[in-house]
Order: C-alpha cells, then structure tokens, then sequence
C-alpha cells in the first residue's frame, strides 16, 4: 500500500542506502525475515530491497506485527506530522502528541478536528497507516522504551510517565509491542551514573541551535530562564515543587540533550514534547526549503541559514502576554518590561536553582492587576488585562490542533490586538507554520527593498511560501539584521 504522506519508494530506497539522516521519522523500514522495523539511518547492515517494507510512521510498522529495532531506536526519531498545520490528520497527530488521547475518546477527538469518529479512523489509516488509537499507544511505548533505556526511573515509574496507571496493563503491552518485556531492556543495557534524568531528543539536519539560543537569549527574562553560549536553562512546574531542565546540543549527532531534575514521572511527555516545540525539532527543513525557494531572496537566506527554525515558546498565555508588550517596541524594550511585569506579579519559587527562582504570573494574578505601574501604557495594560479575562473565561485557548485563521479570528476580536500580534503569538505559541505577521514593519521594508510594501501586497507577496511562511518570516529577519549589521560597519 502506498501513502500520500510518505516520500516514494525510490527515494526510500536512497535514503536508507545513504543512511539519510534528512529522511528520519519521514519513513520507517521493516524487515520481514527479522519482523523488526528500523530508522532510515539503522547502522544494522542494509537488507535486501526484495525484504523490506516501507511504512509512514512507527504505529502503521507496529500494526503490522513489526517490533522496535533495539540499535537504531526508532523512539529517537522526530515526528513526521507533529508540525500545526489546516489538514485534519496534521491537526489531529498534534493533538495526540499533546495527550488529547489519554484521558479522552477517540470521538472527543474526532469532534476536535471537526469530523465523525468513523471518518477520522478512515483518514488515518490512509494516511498515516494506523488508527489514531495506534498512534497513541505506539507513542506511549516509545516514550516508555526510551526511559527504560536512558534513565534509572524504576519501571513502575516509567509506566506512569507513559500514561499507564496499571503495571500489569503496562507490562502487557510493552511486551506486545516491543517483544520483549521492560525488565529485559534494563538487563540489555548495563549501569548508569545516577542524577539529573537526561533524554536525547533527535532532530532531521541542519539546526542552527546558536541562532536559536541567540533568538532566545534577546528575550530572556531572569529568574525564569537562563540562555548560554551552548545551552537554555529553565524552570518549571508548581512553585512549591519545582522542576529545572537544561537543554544542549550533541556535536555528534543530530539530537539535543535534555535534562530533568526534580519532577513527577508523569510530567516527562508535556515536558519533551515542550522542548520539541521550543525548538522546532520536528521542522522538515527539505519540505520548507523547497517551498521558499522559488523566492530568490529566501533562497539567499536559505544559503546562509540553512538550519534556521522557528523558536517556540514554553506557555501560550505567556508569549501571548510578551507579544502585547511588544507592541510598537524593540526587542530590548519589550524584555525589559516583561521583566518587570515578573518582578511584580510572578510569585517566587520556594526552590530556587542557581537563580531560578521565578515563574511567570498567572491570567488570575494579571485580570485586575494595575499594570500601569511598571511602565506599560494604558491602552497595552487594558489589553493584556482583557486576554488574561479572556482566558479563564474560555474565551481564548492556546492550544494545538487549531485553525490558524479560526485562532487569528478569535485573538483579534479581544481590544487591542490585531493580526499581527494575533499571526506572531500563533507562530510562536502554536507553533503554526503558515503564520504570518503580514503587518511587521521589517518584513514590508526587507522585501519591499527600496520602497516599503504594504501590509496587503507583504500578504499577497507570501501566498507562494504556504504552507511554510514562518520560516520565511524568520528567514527575511535575519537578512533585515544582516543589513542593519552592514550599515553600522
């Protein structure tokens, strides 16, 4: 069978051959005389074509009676769809990874993307080779696999974070799905030093991680994070019970490395899948770039940037509040005041880590706050007020899965936000990649060139980059910044 959504079978051929590390998560390899499914970049001498079958994702290769391959570790791949998009199956894959299926049905899901729980099992199967129920519980036990094999987490432990309250039922499944049960992994693989649980979270190559550190590192608000050379720090979670992570990257693989300290089993997936979204690890950069190209300037971008994502944020309601006070300021400008807004309304951790001490205010510390005091305009204190109103209310929600024009809709209609404050918080808080501020002064001057465009012709100007237009967004910044560079020397 074939599907839409996975590359051909002769550019699988390639990739596995070539061991292309581009193609990793776009498609897996099962090998029928050992009945194990591998990542296009398995070290395992390359079988026979005449053996193999090629599946879109893990859950279609498990349905099919394959288990994980124990070198390659196909736990570690990125995901292949997890990416916010319009299409129902992209929407509803982000919601699975977001845990919509762990305490919800499947039609409570399928009422989430707009359509019959009947159809949702028909799309999927087309698309992704697996029902969504499939989906999730393979993910489940790649999760769970992963923590058996990086971490010292006892088992009862490990079956927690994977979303199982049952042991039995854990180790029942584990069995079914990996052949083997989770006590024989732990035998496989040997002692471990003990301390901060680390992961490793893979990515397709190229990341510019230093750029992305660099665009976190301009917004970095002290006591909540802390942004190296080489590293991003923060901390999370209940102020009473605290939880620090540190992310850097491998110099010799394609994966970050992300430790945890501190935290509840059961916290680990909304944790990773976090730190996915802040940094972009599951951009198809081949996809996006072949999208932009066509423009000359983006693919002049695309030459000295080639790595270039785009940053996420950890909170919606927290890049949402950073994008108000940005409003009509620089950069600078903002992050000072967003530290101020923290200095007074965020409570303090009673564990403190080197510094890390604060966490961002809550929509309930900010709906009556008078934020006029740490220096915010009166029009930008009122809106922010009405957001954090808009949130309790039920009116606002950042979460995955939305429509970008749905969410755009219903950010604009709170006073004192427009499409571009609306299209920024949805590229960055949603991770939604065919947003776009059509509005942003340096995106109408950069491709303007000589004379500005307006905020339609920018609009007009962008329809070729869909589905991918937040790349570009990122992409004609960094060239705006490079002029203004060449300017001042």
């Amino acid at each position: 069978m074939s599907y839409a959504s996975m590359p051909s079978p002769a550019i699988c051929d390639r990739a596995r051959a070539s061991k292309d590390a581009r193609f990793d998560g776009l498609f897996f390899t099962a090998v029928r005389s050992t009945k194990i499914y591998c990542r296009p970049v398995c070290p395992a001498p390359t079988p026979k074509r005449s053996n193999v079958s090629y599946y879109p994702t893990a859950a279609a290769a498990s349905a099919a009676g394959y288990r994980p391959c124990m070198r390659c570790r196909p736990e570690l791949s990125p995901e292949a769809h997890a990416r916010g998009g319009e299409d129902t199956v992209q929407r509803a894959l982000e919601l699975i990874a977001d845990g919509a299926l762990q305490d919800a049905s499947i039609e409570t899901l399928a009422t989430q993307v707009g359509i019959g729980s009947r159809q949702l099992r028909r799309v999927f199967l087309a698309r992704t080779g697996a029902t969504p129920i499939a989906v999730h519980t393979t993910r489940r036990l790649l999760l769970a696999k992963q923590l058996l094999t990086e971490t010292t987490l006892p088992v009862t432990q490990v079956a927690l974070a994977a979303g199982f309250n049952s042991l039995r039922r854990f180790n029942t499944a584990f069995l079914e799905g990996c052949g083997m049960p989770p006590t024989a992994i732990r035998r496989q693989r040997g002692e471990m030093p003990s301390g901060a649980l680390t992961l490793r979270l893979g990515y397709r190559p190229p990341l510019d991680f230093a750029a992305m550190l660099a665009f976190l590192a301009r917004r970095t608000i002290p006591g909540i994070e802390r942004v190296g050379t080489d590293s991003y720090e923060r901390v999370i979670g209940p102020t009473d019970a605290s939880t620090w992570i540190r992310v850097t990257a491998n110099s010799a693989k394609p994966e970050l490395s992300l430790e945890i300290s501190n935290t509840d089993p059961r916290s680990i997936p909304d944790i990773v899948r976090r730190v996915r979204r802040v940094f972009d690890l599951d951009a198809d950069l081949v996809a996006v770039h072949a999208a932009l190209r066509e423009e000359p300037l983006l693919a002049k971008a695309i030459r000295k940037r080639p790595g270039l994502r785009v940053p996420g944020g950890w909170d919606g309601f927290e890049i949402a509040v950073r994008a108000v006070i940005g409003q009509q300021i620089s950069v600078a400008g903002a992050t000072t005041l967003a530290r101020r807004l923290v200095d007074a309304y965020g409570e303090t951790r009673t564990q403190a880590r080197d510094g890390l001490d604060r966490a961002f205010p809550t929509p309930e510390r900010l709906r009556d706050a008078p934020l006029e005091t740490i220096g915010l305009p009166k029009s930008r204190a009122a809106t922010l007020r009405s957001m954090a109103a808009a949130v309790l209310d039920g009116r606002v929600d950042f979460s995955v899965g939305q429509r970008l024009d749905a969410f755009v809709e219903q950010m604009s209609a709170l006073p004192g936000i427009g499409a571009w404050t609306a299209h920024y918080i949805a590229m960055r808080a949603l991770g939604h990649p065919d947003a776009f501020p059509a509005g942003d002064l340096v995106l109408q001057q950069v491709l303007g060139g000589d004379k500005r465009l307006s905020e339609r012709a920018t609009d007009a100007r962008s329809q070729a980059w869909r589905p991918w237009r937040a790349y570009s967004v990122l992409h004609l910044w960094h060239l705006a910044n490079d002029s203004a560079k060449k300017e001042k020397a």
